[in-house]
């Protein structure tokens, strides 16, 4: 900790969960907009990040922790109360901050934002999770507490509860940082102090300035998951072909397909998200065409060699790195989400030359985003073939290939690498 108030900087994380848990607003964005905390040293940003991700990723085990200290359950008005419990509590239980500071700004705080009334519990709890809180943390069941009850009953009926146990504590290890190189990726892996995992991703410890690291002011690399360099590999060789990145942004497949010499039209609904693609395109010295425009709606100009198409999806596949998510989506959230992807994929497909290919995929473990879209869609026309992808184009590991032929990446997949984002894609092919 830097010399910052140190109440300062928890009120700042009791601001960011309460926009995730009351407004449901994405960590990333209300960390990148509060303007409290973009005032404040790196290494108090820093702090009050990796506070405020870990209370949100263990939220389930932290409640858990809390409610056994309580005689009766607090009250609704006490909601605020609780937020800042919750932080306290995953400092002595998930942070090794010291008893005497996690408890004592949690008091301070309390009674700087008038939640004065509570500072005698919020103490007692507090201290009492300082003397029991290991021995409660021990005896916790984490994968089940942290996982909501919808996401746990879907993933079993899914994969299996065993599948579903091992997705769930995939979720409890924070990702690393991974990255694709423009040329061959072995050359950076001393610079970098990164190593080799999937078809070449470049895998490092997360943390610290992105931008500071060596070769990206060159536009050496990109950042990326290594699912996501998988899922833009499967349109093949794509040198010399026109191929449309719909829902382009941020950008990471887009720069895929540029660095294998395709002619690239990146589309996206947000013109300000393409901001970001074409930022990161000129870093890269890569070019692409940019058209901001529904994807339900637009059309090329004339059929197309390839397309990929990565819909707007639940994200349950990146929980691994944005453990909000589980407190951001709902059951609702996937059956509009799926509808959406029904029409985008076959708006996708309209843009096909005959003989032409599409990759569609989604960053989501649930299949009503993946494998029903895709039965739904193939079963209903005669002009689709699906084409099955090998275990020689991912990696040479089946197990990320199901009975037809599609990718389907778990985050417990690749676990002696430290695991890697849940994405489904499936090949299709134009008659």
């Amino acid at each position: 900790m830097s010399a910052t108030e140190p109440t300062n900087t928890r009120r700042c994380a009791l601001n960011l969960l309460t926009a995730v848990l009351r407004r449901r607003q994405p960590l990333d964005v209300a960390f990148a907009t509060d303007p409290a905390v973009l005032r404040l040293p790196v290494r108090d940003r820093a702090f009050i990040r990796n506070l405020t991700t870990t209370t949100i990723r263990r939220l389930g085990q932290i409640d858990n922790a809390i409610d056994r200290c309580l005689k009766t359950p607090l009250p609704k008005k006490a909601e605020i109360a609780r937020d800042i419990l919750r932080l306290g509590a995953c400092q002595l239980l998930f942070l090794n901050v010291a008893d005497h500071a996690a408890v004592d700004t949690a008091v301070d705080t309390a009674r700087d934002i008038g939640q004065g009334p509570y500072a005698k519990l919020i103490n007692a709890i507090l201290r009492r999770l300082g003397r029991e809180g290991a021995v409660i943390v021990a005896g916790q069941d984490a994968a089940r507490l942290n996982t909501p009850d919808w996401l746990w009953q879907a993933w079993s009926e899914a994969y299996g509860e065993p599948q579903c146990r091992a997705i769930a504590e995939a979720h409890m290890v924070p990702a690393d940082l991974d990255i694709s190189a423009r040329g061959d990726p072995s050359v950076w892996i001393e610079p970098l102090q990164a190593s080799l995992v999937g078809i070449g991703t470049l895998r490092r410890a997360a943390g610290g300035d992105v931008t500071q690291l060596p070769g990206f002011d060159d536009g050496a690399w990109w950042v990326q998951d290594a699912a996501a360099r998988i899922v833009a590999g499967l349109l093949g060789d794509v040198a010399g072909e026109t191929v449309i990145d719909l829902c382009a942004a941020p950008g990471g497949k887009t720069a895929y397909l540029a660095a294998a010499g395709a002619s690239v039209i990146a589309v996206d609904r947000s013109a300000k998200r393409l901001e970001t693609v074409v930022d990161n395109l000129r870093r890269l010295e890569l070019s692409a065409e940019t058209i901001a425009a529904d994807g339900e709606t637009w059309k090329p100009d004339a059929p197309v060699d390839a397309v990929l198409l990565d819909a707007p999806c639940s994200a349950t596949g990146t929980i691994r790195r944005h453990p909000d998510v589980v407190h951001l989506k709902s059951p609702e959230d996937v059956k509009n989400l799926s509808a959406l992807q029904g029409r985008l994929l076959a708006a996708a497909f309209e843009m096909l030359k005959p003989g032409g290919r599409l990759v569609y995929c989604t960053c989501s473990l649930q299949p009503e985003e993946g494998s029903l879209i895709v039965d739904a869609f193939v079963d209903a026309r005669d002009d689709v073939r699906l084409d099955q992808i090998s275990a020689d184009e991912i990696g040479g590991d089946a197990s990320m290939i199901d009975e037809r032929g599609r990718f389907r990446s778990l985050p417990c997949h690749l676990s002696e690498h430290g695991g890697i984002d849940g994405f489904f894609a499936a090949r299709l092919r134009r008659s």
